[in-house]
């Protein structure tokens, strides 16, 4: 088994109380970077992954229903 197919996909919901979340907020509240460097480093990158495909547009809004990918990392967003 490679070391790829170790590592568990991790998931989590986040919760917004707006309309929409712009993607590299959602990857600095989701705690997936740290900064909005690196978020917009790892967008332009194309290491950001949103519903299934490659998204390279850091100011992309997402909506409830939504999921994001970084890595082994998901994240679905849900409003109240």
């Amino acid at each position: 088994m490679s070391q790829k197919q170790k590592q568990k996909q991790e998931f989590e919901t986040i919760r917004i109380h707006t309309e929409f979340i712009k993607l590299d907020s959602l990857l600095k509240f989701a705690g997936l970077c740290d900064t909005g460097g690196f978020a917009k480093e790892l967008i332009q990158q194309g290491q950001v992954k949103v519903n299934g495909e490659i998204c390279t547009m850091r100011g992309k809004k997402i909506r409830s229903g939504d999921e994001v990918s970084v890595d082994r990392f998901t994240v679905k967003v849900v409003s109240e």
